[in-house]
Formats: C-alpha cells, sequence, structure tokens
C-alpha cells in the first residue's frame, strides 16, 4: 500500500483521483502512485494549464491531506521559503529581560517558539498527511536548487541554531515545471519524472464534463473541437485546461445548447480562452468561423 495515499495501487489511486474530478490517465496516476510508494518526489513538467498544480490539489483531496504551497520566484531565499527567526518577539523577549533585570541565555531566544514555519518546514513538521506542491521551481535561482536537495533527499531541514528537524510523516512532494530554464541534473536524480501534456479529444471532453455536469453535452463538445483546433494555431499563450472551462461556463450561461451561430455574440466570449492582445486580434471572425466549420465537417469521428 502507498504510505503516503493510503492506496494500494495506482488503479485505486487513479479512481480516487476521477472522485475528485481529476481524470488522470494510468501513466500520470501509475507517476503519482510510485512517488508515494517510494516517499520520492514527483517532478511535473508540462505547458502552464495542462493540470500540474491541479493534481496536487486533488492528491490532498482524496487523501485528506494538508496542503501547502511554495510558489517559486525569482530571488526566492530561505526565509520566504523554509524558515526565518521572529526578530520582533526576541526583541521584545530581550527588553522584558531587562525591564525584569533577569537574564535571558542564546538558547531561549533561539528556541522553536521563535522560528516562523514557511512551506518546506511547514510541511516536513506536520503531523498528517501533507502534499507538498513546489510549484514552478523552474523560476527560482540555481542556488535555490541546491537547498532545496537536503529537503528532497532527506526530508530534513538544518537551523543552524537548532540542529537538524526532520520529517515526522514523510510527505507527498510534487514539484512542477513549466520549462522556462533548464533544472539541474542533481535535482531531477532525486525525483520521479511526469510530462504532462495536453490531453486528448475525449479525455478534454471527460474532464469537462466532470467539472461541469450541469453543461450540455452538445455545447461541451462543440467547445471542446474548437479549443483543440485553436491550439495548433500560432498563439503567445495556448489555452489549458482552465481556459476551456471558464469558456464552458460562459457559454453555459449564455448559449446553453451549442456554440452561438452568431459569429459576433461567440467573439464577445473568446476573452475565456485568449489572454494576450496579439493573440485576440490575431483570432479574427474569418479565421474563427474557419475552426468552427473545421468541427462541423469532422466533427465526432475526432473523438478517436
Amino acid at each position: 500500500m502507498d504510505a503516503a495515499t493510503g492506496l494500494p495501487s495506482a488503479q485505486a489511486l487513479r479512481e480516487r483521483l476521477q472522485g475528485a474530478a481529476y481524470l488522470a490517465d494510468e501513466a500520470l496516476a501509475t507517476s503519482a502512485w510510485l512517488a508515494g510508494t517510494l516517499e520520492r518526489p514527483l517532478l511535473l513538467e508540462g505547458d502552464a494549464g495542462v493540470g500540474k498544480t491541479a493534481l496536487a490539489s486533488a492528491l490532498a483531496q482524496v487523501q485528506g491531506a494538508r496542503l501547502v504551497r511554495l510558489q517559486c520566484h525569482e530571488g526566492l531565499d530561505l526565509a520566504q521559503a523554509a524558515y526565518e527567526w521572529n526578530y520582533g518577539r526576541q526583541l521584545m523577549a530581550i527588553r522584558l529581560a531587562e525591564a525584569s533585570e533577569q537574564r535571558l541565555a542564546e538558547a531561549d531566544l533561539f528556541s522553536r517558539s521563535y522560528l516562523m514555519e514557511r512551506p518546506l518546514l511547514q510541511a516536513i513538521s506536520s503531523e498528517g498527511p501533507c502534499v507538498l506542491l513546489i510549484d514552478e521551481i523552474d523560476r527560482a535561482d540555481e542556488a535555490f536548487e541546491a537547498f532545496l536537495l537536503e529537503v528532497l533527499s532527506e526530508y530534513q531541514i538544518t537551523v543552524p541554531e537548532l540542529g537538524t528537524l526532520r520529517a515526522r510523516q514523510i510527505p507527498l512532494v510534487l514539484l512542477t515545471s513549466n520549462g522556462t530554464r533548464e533544472l539541474s541534473d542533481a535535482l531531477r536524480r532525486r525525483c520521479l519524472y511526469h510530462y504532462l501534456d495536453y490531453p486528448t479529444l475525449a479525455r478534454e471532453i471527460a474532464i469537462v464534463k466532470a467539472a461541469l455536469p450541469q453543461a450540455d453535452t452538445a455545447l461541451v463538445e462543440e467547445a471542446v473541437q474548437f479549443v483543440q483546433r485553436l491550439r495548433r494555431e500560432d498563439l503567445a499563450k495556448t489555452p489549458g485546461i482552465a481556459e476551456t472551462l471558464d469558456w464552458v461556463r460562459a457559454l453555459h450561461r449564455l448559449h446553453p445548447q451549442a456554440l452561438p451561430d452568431d459569429m459576433g455574440a461567440l467573439l464577445l466570449t473568446l476573452g475565456c480562452l485568449l489572454k494576450t492582445r496579439e493573440d485576440r486580434f490575431m483570432l479574427t471572425p474569418e479565421r474563427t468561423r474557419q475552426l468552427i466549420e473545421g468541427r462541423r465537417s469532422v466533427g465526432v469521428a475526432e473523438k478517436g
């Protein structure tokens, strides 16, 4: 049985994820299950919007675990990611000791009670099940990667004033990367790996139906087919699954049965899919109609 998820097989995890409205294919479910079984971090790479971050939320949900998220960015340092000392409280303690003419030892000032836990320390200090999401690790500096090696290898953090703090319960760790820079070999060696691509037409239809069961089936199929064709265009930002869900929600409220025949009405909703000025103006009414006509000419045959 997987110690992290409490499930005996990858198929069982896949079924539980489906119950949480996250439709993982067999390869992804196996990677996540193995990460828990082997107590190894899982590195997920893929374009933005393919469901990497959503997987962490779904895994936390299915195992009743705490989700701890570390959002990476340029300049991320130890104080933001792991811990820092509460200097305000320490200074107050010093002043109170001086006022009462008491002696305050250094060990008293650098005790665990003055330590402010950031996401990494929160995860390894968790008493119960925990999913640690290290999101967009490719946005952090290489120096931060080097610090992560201790956390990912031994599930521990060394605090000079306190010593080594070890995990009370091994968290399930997911790292995501959008591929904005190459990650170090040392980091990759410590992780299991899975590349998460855009879903197939049939799988994306199933994802939308699971998330929006109230939406008309014909509308979902037509909308997803349109998005799948749109992703083949030369876009600055390709719409992900989240954009598909937003668009279907909007269409369901405005045109609940199918894509509107009125091209002007359809174009008004494309702000759900296209997030740059260039992409919005590139998709002209004529090109939009061509994409729709392509859907009508091929239709359900594309699902296979």
